[in-house]
């Protein structure tokens, strides 16, 4: 039987243990799934080369993810708000503050996709500068005197109800920070799968809490970097988050399970289920995208004697398609021509506009009808 760790949660839970763990974690039952989501993975990983683009992915599903990793710290917006602001209609003054966080987690992916890419590690600087744009925010490391806690939501029973107290004092989250890094960095001599070793790590920098806020969406983030840094996918678009709120209830018991009594297993088995649903949904997003533009193009050039393979790939890079982005592939930027552009691309039901005020957006509903499905 487990041992239960003795600690109380209303104190900083400073003994929290250094990784790696006990080799022993690793059974038979973890070595199957670990099977399960390497091959769901890999097979992602192939897919995505099927995009004439693989980088629209980030800003299609990325936003999905965003908005999802978002939905987990109660942080809500429409599909509608987001579509609109990422078509560079919108000023951000004019925005909703839950849309500018979720969209400044969208970034946050994005710069730490380029820093790893360039860096070809992760390290503290690039973690804190992913944390800064989530939140906005200067701040770093949470200093020694930061009385944080995680407490029950307002929803839940006994609301407000302390129940994890994350290590506090001069030094020490830097140095469990610092074993973390290292753990995801070195290769270790028991050669730990780098998908057993995301998992592992997720739970490690949920527990340390280096933040004052923004922790879950910056480890979010840093789970899906983990993977491109270790080769394991090319483009940071696995969709964790949609698992984790369709099964949130899980994934905060089993991680309470290792804090309380170093229950590894269950843990790492979820990370690694939530691994292979997502990959899986994510090759069937890819087939749809793939598909639809393959019909799309077809039928666009029997209705529309200018419509190309480059102006399609733009229509299937996001949902919302302002006429300025047209002018801008055809180097037309007249108001006159746009708007017969838009036209037929309208007649042909390509597109569907739609008012908004003084400003018309032209949505691409095969395209929202596979991101939200």
């Amino acid at each position: 039987m487990t041992k239960v760790t003795q600690y109380d949660r209303n104190k900083p839970f400073n003994e929290l243990p250094l990784l790696p763990p006990s080799s022993e974690i690793i059974d038979k039952d973890v070595l199957l799934r670990w099977g399960h989501a390497s091959r769901a993975l890999a097979e992602l990983n192939k897919n995505i080369l099927r995009l004439p683009n693989p980088s629209m992915l980030i800003n299609t599903l990325s936003l999905q993810e965003a908005k999802s990793s978002s939905e987990i710290e109660n942080i809500f917006t429409t599909e509608d708000e987001l579509y609109k602001a990422v078509s560079d209609s919108v000023k951000e003054s004019n925005m909703k503050p839950a849309t500018k966080e979720v969209l400044r987690y969208r970034e946050a992916l994005w710069t730490g996709y380029h820093t790893i890419m360039k860096n070809e590690k992760i390290d503290q600087k690039s973690i804190v500068t992913i944390y800064q744009q989530i939140k906005n925010t200067k701040a770093g490391i949470r200093p020694p005197q930061s009385e944080v806690v995680i407490k029950r939501g307002n929803s839940e029973l006994k609301a407000g109800e302390v129940i994890y107290t994350p290590p506090r004092g001069k030094g020490i989250v830097e140095e469990k920070l610092k074993n973390l890094l290292q753990y995801l960095n070195e290769q270790d001599a028991d050669k730990t799968d780098p998908l057993i070793k995301m998992a592992i790590a997720h739970y490690q920098f949920e527990a340390i809490h280096p933040f004052t806020d923004g922790n879950g969406r910056t480890g979010r983030i840093l789970n899906l970097l983990y993977l491109v840094n270790q080769g394991l996918i090319t483009h940071p678009v696995l969709y964790l988050s949609k698992y984790i709120i369709e099964n949130k209830d899980d994934y905060y018991f089993n991680m309470a399970a290792v804090t309380q009594r170093k229950s590894w297993k269950n843990w790492i088995i979820y990370m690694l289920m939530a691994v292979e649903q997502t990959a899986k949904h994510t090759n069937q997003v890819i087939d749809s995208i793939v598909s639809q533009m393959k019909s799309t193009l077809e039928y666009g050039k029997q209705e529309i004697k200018w419509y190309s393979k480059e102006l399609n790939e733009v229509l299937f890079t996001q949902p919302y398609i302002k006429p300025k982005v047209i002018g801008e592939l055809f180097g037309r930027t007249s108001r006159t021509t746009l708007t017969k552009y838009m036209t037929e691309l309208t007649k042909a039901g390509i597109l569907t506009p739609k008012e908004d005020g003084k400003e018309v957006y032209y949505i691409n509903n095969d395209l929202i009808r596979i991101l939200e499905g």
